[in-house]
Order: C-alpha cells, then structure tokens, then sequence
C-alpha cells in the first residue's frame, strides 16, 4: 500500500514537472518568436507556441514512443509502427500550425543531413520576409515529443563537424518543396473575381 501510494505520488510529481516545463517553453518560445521582428503578432506567437507544444507532447501518445526517438524509428522502419521518423513528426506539427493562418509569421521546412543516416526533419519558423537562417526550429521528434526549439543558427547539434569545439555553421537547409506545403494556405486566400481595366 505504501509502496503503490509512493509510485503513484512520484509519477503525479513526473507528470506537473513535464507540464512546468511545457509552460515554461510555451512562454519563452512565444517571446522568442515575438522577438523576430516588430511586426510580429504577440497573439499569433503565442498560438503557435501553445500549438506546437501541445501536439508534439498528443504525437508522442499517438506514435507510441518508446525510449527514444531513434527507437521509434526502428520500430517504423520494422513495421511496429504506422508513424514516428522525423518527417512525420514534422508532417503532423505542421498541418496543425497551418490551420492557424499565420499572418505576421512564416512556416518553413527544414531538413539537416538529407539522404543520410544523420538526416533529421523539422519546422522552422521566420517573420515575413526573414531568411530561413534567422528562424527559430520546432522539431518534437528529437526530444520525444518535448518541442525542441532554437535558433537555426544556434543549433549545435546540426551544424558542420569541426573536430574541436563548435563550428557555429548549420547544416539545416530549407526544402522548398515541403515549405511550399506549409505555405499553401497563404494562397487561398479570395482574390479579386474580376480585375478593373483602367484607362
């Protein structure tokens, strides 16, 4: 009895940690993407903070994750699982942030490594009119469904391998094609049903 009190009381504990964490995350990512340009809606920051963190923590019940994330993907790649390599984790996060209809920020993809062993995909997010390079990422695979985010720039655990220390260059690359996907909804917005002649 007591030891059941204890486990329970001990995993209580685990699960407002995590939440703590996810709140402290949600604040501070919010003003991170607040802080990419002037023009950025505090509001809009925070729905996709608030967004990104709360799917990627339902993708890590949904993917069934297991030890770690590289696990998960062993057990896609076997068949266990329908779901789980960085790429769908990317996928799914993604199709949730362009429901939001950002106006004053910019979803892009990013990949790292691509074609390799080492390749990892995820979000990058950017101001209007902001180099990919000067984003923040948002991937929830690397972390197991705890949203991972930095600036692109300072992320050193994909960036170009210098034998001491840090090289401060990033392998993350932006791949059109999918941020093209996440953008789509841009386009869809009414235009104009008949343009005026002037004379």
């Amino acid at each position: 009895m007591i030891r059941t009190t204890y486990f329970i009381i001990a995993f209580l504990f685990l699960i407002h940690a995590a939440t703590a964490g996810d709140e402290r995350s949600i604040k501070d990512l919010a003003k991170a993407l607040t802080a990419l340009a002037t023009d950025v809606d505090p509001a809009e920051a925070q729905a996709l903070s608030v967004t990104a963190h709360t799917k990627a923590r339902s993708l890590k019940k949904e993917y069934r994750v297991v030890l770690n994330p590289e696990f998960t993907v062993f057990l896609y790649n076997i068949g266990m699982r329908k779901r789980g390599w960085c790429g769908h984790w990317a996928q799914d996060i993604g199709a949730e942030l362009k429901e939001l209809k950002l106006k004053t920020l910019v979803l892009h993809w990013g990949e790292a490594y691509p074609n390799t062993t080492s390749e990892n995909n995820a979000l990058v997010v950017t101001a209007q009119n902001q180099r990919f390079e000067d984003g923040i990422i948002l991937d929830g695979w690397r972390r197991a469904g705890r949203l991972f985010w930095c600036q692109v720039k300072k992320d050193d655990e994909y960036e170009a391998e210098q034998h001491y220390g840090h090289s401060g260059i990033t392998m993350w690359r932006e791949n059109m094609k999918w941020s093209a996907w996440l953008q789509e909804y841009q386009s869809t917005e009414e235009k104009p049903k008949t343009a005026t002649a002037s004379r």
